[in-house]
C-alpha cells in the first residue's frame, strides 16, 4: 500500500526541513506544519497516510495530537503516526506508541531510516487492509481432491504453471472447484507468503465494479469520504483471483487489460496513477469465445488472460471422484456436527456415482451434509437421507410417490423445486441461512421464493422432524 501523503509535525525548523526533504526524495507528497492546532486543523481537512509527529511542541504533547486522532469516528481512515523523538525522550516515545503510534525514530536520523519507515508502513498498511477484507471474506476450501485422470493432469498443470508469474484462465462449470485451484496455484508459487484476495464478479454491482476493482479517493461519488484502495492495490506484490470474468462490463474490460500489459491504473476520481505488481488469476463458467464473438468481451483481453489454460471437467465426467470425495466430505461432516456414522450402504454409493450432479462438487458437499443432518442416529448414509435422484433431478417427493409413474411423468419442475425448498426449510427448522447454504441459493433467493409460495419462516420454527 503506497504511502503517497505525509504530514510532519515538528517546532524546530531545522529537524522540519531535513524531514522534508528525505521523505520528497522518495517522491511523497509532504506538507509541513510547526503546531498542535495547525496538525489537528490539516488532519480535518485533508488525508494523510503517514504522520511524522514531534514529541514535544510549543502548544502541547504529541500525545495529544495522537488523542485527537484516537477520538475521531471508528470509520474515519486515519494515518500512521511515527513519533520523532530526542534521546533524552524516549520514555516519552514509547507512552506514545502505547498510546497508538505505529513507531518512532530518534534524532538525529538518516535517509535510510526514513526510508525504511516508509516501507514498513506500507507493508503494515497492506497487511491491515488485507486482514480487514479477510475478516468479511471467508476463505474457501482451499483442498483439490479426487484421483481421476482428470483431475491429475490439472494437478501436473498447477505443479508447471504456479512458480512463474504467467496468468492463468480457469474454465468449469459452476462447482466445480475453480476458486480451489485457484489457491493450490497460489500455495505452490512464490508468493505464499503474499496476499491472495478472491473476488466473485457477478456479486458486485455493475455501478461499483471499478470502484471496488481499483478504489477511489475521497469526494470521488457520494458517500465516498474517504480515500479507500481497491483489490488490485490490496493484493500487491501476491495474487488477485477474479472469478465470473465474464460479468465485467464492456466499458471496464479496458482499464483491466491496461492493469495487466502496464500494471498501473488511477483511482476512481484521482490523477494518480498507481503501480502495481499483481499476478492475476481469472475464472469463468462461460464461453468467453462465443462472449467475443457477440461484441460482450474484448479479444485482446481475452487473449491476455488466456496465457495458460485450465480447464476442470464437471464431476459427471470423472465418476471416479465422487465415491472417494464423499466420504471425504462425510467425514468433515461427522466432526462438524458429532454424528456416529459408519458410512454409505452400497445402494447409497451406486445412488451418488449414477446422480449427474448439475452442481458439481458444491452440490455433492451439500448433499452430503443434508444426508449427515437427516441421518438421525443411523449406522449407514442411506438413498432416502442423500434426496436425489438418479438421473438428475431432487428427489423431493416421498418415495410412495416415486413408485407411481404417473406422478412422476406429470409432476412439475416447479413444483419439484417447492418442495425441496419446503422440505429443507423444516430440516433447518427455519433457520434461513442454513437452509439457503445447503440449497447453494442465496438468503435473498430464499426469501423471495417463500414470498411465492405464500409461506413464512415461521411455520417451520418449531417443526419435530421425528413426527
Amino acid at each position: 500500500m503506497y504511502i503517497e501523503r505525509v504530514l510532519i509535525v515538528n517546532d524546530e525548523p531545522g529537524v522540519r526541513k531535513s524531514l522534508e526533504e528525505m521523505v520528497r526524495q522518495h517522491r511523497r507528497s509532504v506538507l509541513s506544519v510547526e503546531t498542535r492546532a495547525a496538525a489537528e486543523t490539516a488532519l480535518s481537512k485533508d488525508v494523510f497516510d503517514l504522520v511524522f509527529l514531534s514529541s514535544h511542541l510549543s502548544d502541547g504533547e504529541g500525545k495529544d495530537v495522537l488523542k485527537y486522532l484516537n477520538d475521531l469516528p471508528a470509520v474515519t481512515v486515519k494515518p500512521l503516526v511515527v513519533i520523532v523523538s530526542g534521546f533524552n525522550s524516549v520514555p516519552s516515545a514509547v507512552e506514545a506508541i502505547k498510546a497508538g503510534a505505529f513507531d518512532y525514530i530518534l534524532k538525529p536520523f538518516s535517509l535510510q531510516e526514513i526510508e525504511g519507515v516508509l516501507k514498513k508502513a506500507e507493508t503494515y498498511r497492506q497487511l491491515k487492509e488485507v486482514n480487514q477484507f479477510f475478516s468479511v471474506h471467508k476463505d474457501a476450501d482451499t483442498e483439490l481432491l479426487g484421483e481421476s485422470d482428470a483431475i491429475q493432469r490439472i494437478r501436473e498443470l498447477i505443479r508447471k504453471v504456479a512458480p512463474t508469474a504467467a496468468t492463468v484462465l480457469i474454465t468449469g462449470e459452476n462447482g466445480t472447484g475453480k476458486e480451489v485451484v485457484a489457491r493450490e496455484i497460489f500455495r505452490q508459487s512464490r508468493l505464499i507468503d503474499k496476499p491472495f484476495l478472491a473476488v466473485n464478479c457477478a456479486a458486485i454491482a455493475e455501478n461499483l465494479m471499478e470502484s471496488e476493482f481499483f478504489g477511489h479517493e475521497k469526494g470521488a461519488f457520494t458517500n465516498a469520504t474517504a480515500r479507500r484502495p481497491g483489490r488490485f492495490e490490496l493484493a500487491d506484490g501476491g495474487v488477485l483471483f477474479l472469478d465470473e470474468i465474464a460479468e465485467i462490463p464492456t466499458h471496464l474490460q479496458p482499464k483491466l487489460l491496461r492493469v495487466l500489459q502496464e500494471k498501473s491504473f488511477e483511482r476512481v476520481g484521482g490523477t494518480r496513477t498507481v503501480n502495481v505488481n499483481v499476478r492475476l488469476i481469472a475464472a469463468t463458467n462461460r464461453n468467453l469465445q462465443k462472449l467475443m464473438e457477440e461484441g460482450k468481451f474484448r479479444e485482446d483481453l481475452y487473449y491476455r488472460l488466456n496465457v495458460f489454460p485450465i480447464h476442470i471437467p464437471p464431476l459427471r465426467e470423472r465418476k471416479t471422484d465422487i465415491i472417494p470425495m464423499a466420504e471425504t466430505f462425510l467425514e468433515r461432516c461427522m466432526k462438524k456436527y458429532d454424528a456416529k456414522l459408519k458410512g454409505f450402504s452400497d445402494d447409497a454409493k451406486q445412488l451418488l456415482t449414477e446422480h449427474r450432479w448439475p452442481g458439481n462438487v458444491r452440490e455433492l458437499q451439500n448433499t452430503v451434509e443434508r444426508a449427515v443432518l437427516l441421518s438421525n442416529g443411523a449406522s449407514y448414509i442411506t438413498p432416502e437421507f442423500l434426496n436425489i435422484s438418479a438421473a438428475s433431478g431432487v428427489m423431493t417427493l416421498r418415495d410412495d410417490d416415486l413408485k407411481k409413474p404417473e406422478i412422476v411423468s406429470t409432476v412439475s419442475l416447479d413444483y419439484v423445486e417447492k418442495q425441496h425448498i419446503l422440505h429443507i426449510l423444516k430440516i433447518t427448522r427455519g433457520n434461513c441461512t442454513r437452509a439457503a447454504k445447503l440449497l447453494n441459493i442465496t438468503t435473498r433467493t430464499l426469501y423471495n421464493k417463500l414470498k411465492a409460495y405464500s409461506k413464512s419462516v415461521r411455520e417451520f420454527k418449531h417443526i419435530n422432524m421425528e413426527e
